[in-house]
C-alpha cells in the first residue's frame, strides 16, 4: 500500500511539473505575441511619418511645375542688358530672326507654321494696336517659345515721337495689350524697338531722351544690323534676298530685320530661302530669350 501511495504522489508531482511547464510555455507565448504586434504597431507610424516627409518633399516639386509658365516671362539683368548692348559682339556665330508690325491675321499664321515645322525661334516687335486686333495670335506666338517684344502702339511717327514721354506712353499701352492678350498680367517684354530705328532722323534728340527713360525703367532697346528691306517700295524676292546677303556679309550676329504685316506675304515666301542660306553659312538661330535671361 504504502508503494502506491508513493508512486501516486511521484506521478502527481510529475503533473504538476508538467502542467507548470506548460503554464510558462504559455505566459512565454503570450508575452512572445504582445511584443511583436507592439512592435508592427509601432512600426506603422514611421512608415506614416516617412509618408509624410516624401509629401512635404513632393510639394515644392509640384510648386515649380505649376510655376513653370513664369520661366516665360522675360526678366532683365544686369548681364541681360550688356548682352543687349553688346549683341553683336557676343561669342559664337548667331542669327536672330525678328519680325516688326505684327500681328496680321494674313501672313503672321504663315510664317508661325513654317518657323513651328523647322523650330527656328524668333523675335516679333509687336504693334499695340494690332495686337488689340489678333490676341489669339499673340498668344500663339508666345505659347510656341518666340520672344515677344515691343514697337510702340501707333507706328505713326507725329504720334509716338511727339515727345520723349509718348514714347513712354505708347510703350506701356503696348505692354498691357500684350499682358491681357497673353492673360498674363506679369508679363513685362523688357525691349523695345523704335519706329525707324534709335539713331537719325528729324526725331532723334526725342529719342536719345526717350532711351534715357526707357533705361530707368529697366527696359532695353535694340535695332538691327542686317535687312531685306521687305518695307521699302515694291521689293521682289530676289532683291530682299540680295539685300541680306549685303547687310550679313560676314558678320558675326545678325540681327535681322523683316516684317509680317498683311502686306508682307514675299517675307513668308523668303523664309525658306532665308534659313537655308544663314544655315549654310553656320549661323544658330536664337531669340531674345536666350541674352535677356
Amino acid at each position: 500500500m504504502s508503494d502506491l501511495i508513493v508512486v501516486e504522489r511521484k506521478l502527481n508531482k510529475v503533473k504538476v511539473a508538467v502542467c507548470s511547464i506548460i503554464f510558462v510555455l504559455i505566459i512565454l507565448i503570450i508575452v512572445g505575441l504582445c511584443i511583436f504586434f507592439h512592435n508592427k504597431n509601432k512600426e506603422n507610424p514611421q512608415e506614416e511619418i516617412v509618408n509624410e516627409v516624401e509629401e512635404i518633399e513632393e510639394q515644392p516639386q509640384q510648386e515649380v511645375v505649376e510655376t513653370e509658365e513664369n520661366t516665360k516671362n522675360p526678366v532683365l539683368t544686369e548681364e541681360g542688358k550688356q548682352n543687349v548692348k553688346n549683341i553683336y559682339h557676343l561669342e559664337g556665330k548667331n542669327a536672330y530672326i525678328t519680325f516688326d508690325d505684327g500681328p496680321s491675321k494674313t501672313v503672321t499664321p504663315l510664317i508661325l507654321e513654317f518657323l513651328k515645322q523647322n523650330n527656328i525661334p524668333a523675335t516679333f516687335f509687336l504693334l499695340g494696336s494690332r495686337v488689340e486686333l489678333y490676341p489669339e495670335i499673340v498668344k500663339q506666338e508666345y505659347d510656341e517659345g518666340h520672344y515677344i517684344a515691343n514697337h510702340g502702339y501707333s507706328h505713326v511717327y507725329s504720334s509716338i515721337y511727339q515727345n520723349s514721354d509718348t514714347v513712354i506712353e505708347e510703350f506701356e499701352k503696348t505692354e498691357n495689350a500684350i499682358k491681357n492678350a497673353l492673360q498674363n498680367p506679369d508679363y513685362n517684354s523688357h525691349l523695345f524697338r523704335f519706329p525707324g530705328g534709335s539713331v537719325g532722323g528729324k526725331y532723334q534728340n526725342i529719342k536719345q531722351e526717350a532711351i534715357a527713360k526707357l533705361e530707368e525703367k529697366n527696359i532695353a532697346y535694340v535695332d538691327w544690323n542686317a535687312l531685306t528691306n521687305d518695307s521699302v517700295g515694291s521689293p521682289t524676292k530676289e532683291k530682299m534676298m540680295q539685300d541680306l546677303k549685303a547687310t550679313v556679309g560676314q558678320k558675326s550676329n545678325v540681327v535681322i530685320l523683316m516684317h509680317d504685316a498683311g502686306d508682307k506675304i514675299l517675307t513668308y515666301e523668303l523664309l525658306p530661302e532665308i534659313i537655308d542660306f544663314l544655315s549654310s553659312q553656320g549661323y544658330t538661330f536664337k531669340n531674345f530669350y536666350n541674352i535677356i535671361k
